[in-house]
């Protein structure tokens, strides 16, 4: 951490490259879409990885009633379904080596028992839930997240669970109780997070205060009153209240996005919801403030057309889409199903973050503002260009594709962390990177994001920037660095 405090100091890059665009892909993908009654008006979520180590993007869509596929990349923007067991209900995975033997393995969240699929190195995948140790859960899933702590060989691991659909006084007042489960000698045991106040998204990261803690963003629209915004802290175990300097904030919860916007070595926080898209941002006392509305990113109407009322936003994810070396920020929109309080021509927002830290909406003009009703989302290279394409699960129709062909992006290094051990991906470390111009740091978590999110390189922009020193902070606190060329994919390895 000394090393990085140094670097703080150091401004952003200040490169002016061209207007993003994209071209849709769509045709290139198997057909699927997200179907399914009220149990599937929230899910929806893609999972992102690299099944069988050809370093190009593979991809898990969760089906709601119709069955969930893995979808192969094969290059040059072509796909073909992998064959997995036959899995409906889900609402979203998240890509985990479960097991520490460098093969993707998959924790599918279900409106039902959540599965978990472990993977071969093949894109082959076989339902192991029981071998692993998990009990039947019937709840209703559709929020994760995972973290190693201190000499576990396998992950501790947090459910975030919507209504309880067994209670006959609901669905209004009646979210269920999250869960932990923890590593145990024969498989895992349960310990309830409670109060639940309807989660749709969990993050487990370090906060504004440089601690471990879970961020449970939860759904008002059931929780009804009385609820919140959670910050759990994972060493205390304890929830924060006022006496932490954690101030309740009640929303529409959908998904969370993290990300150090400024370089100041703690992570700011993007929180979906109907209306406004709420940016928290760290302050130097561990707290958070919501960023001023001029920044340009609370997005909480229809950017085209003429549907004034408020928007949804669901997942929500920071990436450099011109490799400018500052994160840009896509967020999924789409109605519940037929909301008449909020928009149902809802384009999703690409938010193009400027010199000065604001955000400008983008989308319409780079190609991706169609306005089905988005839910999951993710940015990543399926082409291995060097340039951020995008994925999008839809509800009631079909997937997304979008390759970005952005011309004059900037340079741009792509790293993944490996070390000893049962947490093989070193998540909970921390990546900087370091230019002449810029610094830029990515903590290495799993979760977040709304029901879905990726186990891939972690994607720098470097603007003009033609090398650039990379600085581990890995989970023990200890650091490693090494200088690389851009437009290099490296993997540091703990010594």
């Amino acid at each position: 951490m000394k090393v990085l405090s140094l670097l703080m100091s150091l401004s952003m890059a200040s490169s002016v490259l061209a207007d993003p665009m994209f071209e849709d892909m769509s045709s290139r993908l198997p057909a699927h879409s997200y179907s399914g009654g009220w149990e599937h008006f929230v899910g929806g979520g893609v999972a992102v990885f690299d099944c069988n180590g050809d370093a190009l993007p593979d991809v898990f869509a969760a089906g709601g009633e119709a069955p969930a596929k893995v979808i192969r990349n094969t290059g040059d923007f072509s796909f073909v379904d992998a064959p997995i067991p036959n899995l409906i209900h889900t609402t979203g995975a998240y890509p985990i080596d479960m097991d520490a033997d460098g093969h993707v393995d998959l924790f599918v969240l279900r409106a039902g028992d959540n599965v978990v699929l472990k993977g071969d190195g093949n894109c082959g995948f076989v339902d192991a839930t029981r071998a692993l140790g998990f009990e039947s859960d019937n709840r209703w899933s559709t929020a994760f997240t995972a973290w190693w702590d201190a000499g576990d060989a396998r992950p501790t691991l947090a459910i975030g669970n919507y209504v309880d659909r067994d209670d006959p006084d609901g669905p209004f007042e009646a979210c269920d109780e999250n869960t932990i489960l923890r590593p145990a000698d024969h498989g895992y045991e349960t310990e309830i997070l409670s109060p639940g106040y309807c989660a749709l998204s969990i993050l487990a990261s370090k906060d504004a205060r440089g601690r471990a803690s879970l961020r449970l963003s939860n759904d008002r629209h059931y929780y009804v009153k009385q609820g919140h915004e959670q910050m759990w802290d994972i060493e205390d175990r304890r929830f924060l209240d006022a006496d932490d300097g954690w101030q309740n904030v009640s929303l529409w919860g959908m998904g969370i996005a993290s990300r150090d916007l400024n370089a100041d070595g703690f992570d700011d926080v993007m929180l979906t919801s109907m209306g406004d898209q709420l940016l928290q941002l760290s302050q130097s006392d561990g707290t958070y403030v919501a960023a001023d509305y001029s920044i340009g990113t609370y997005a909480q109407r229809p950017h085209i057309g003429d549907d004034g009322r408020p928007s949804t936003g669901w997942h929500a994810e920071f990436g450099d889409i011109d490799n400018d070396g500052r994160a840009d920020l896509f967020i999924a929109k789409g109605n519940v199903d037929q909301m008449p309080g909020m928009a149902m021509d809802d384009p999703n927002n690409l938010l193009m973050q400027n010199e000065n830290g604001t955000f400008t909406e983008t989308a319409a003009t780079a190609g991706i503002a169609t306005i089905a009703r988005s839910r999951g989302a993710a940015l990543a290279d399926f082409d291995n260009d060097g340039r951020l394409d995008l994925i999008v699960v839809n509800r009631r129709a079909p997937l997304e594709l979008y390759r970005n062909i952005t011309p004059e992006t900037g340079n741009w290094i792509r790293v993944s962390l490996q070390q000893a051990g049962g947490n093989r991906d070193a998540i909970g470390a921390s990546v900087a990177v370091q230019t002449l111009q810029s610094m830029q740091v990515i903590q290495n978590t799993i979760g977040g994001g709304h029901a879905g999110g990726q186990r891939l390189p972690r994607h720098f922009g470097l603007g003009g920037e033609t090398e650039a020193l990379v600085i581990v902070t890995w989970p023990d606190g200890s650091t490693s660095s090494a200088r690389y060329k851009a437009g290099q994919s490296v993997e540091m390895i703990k010594p």
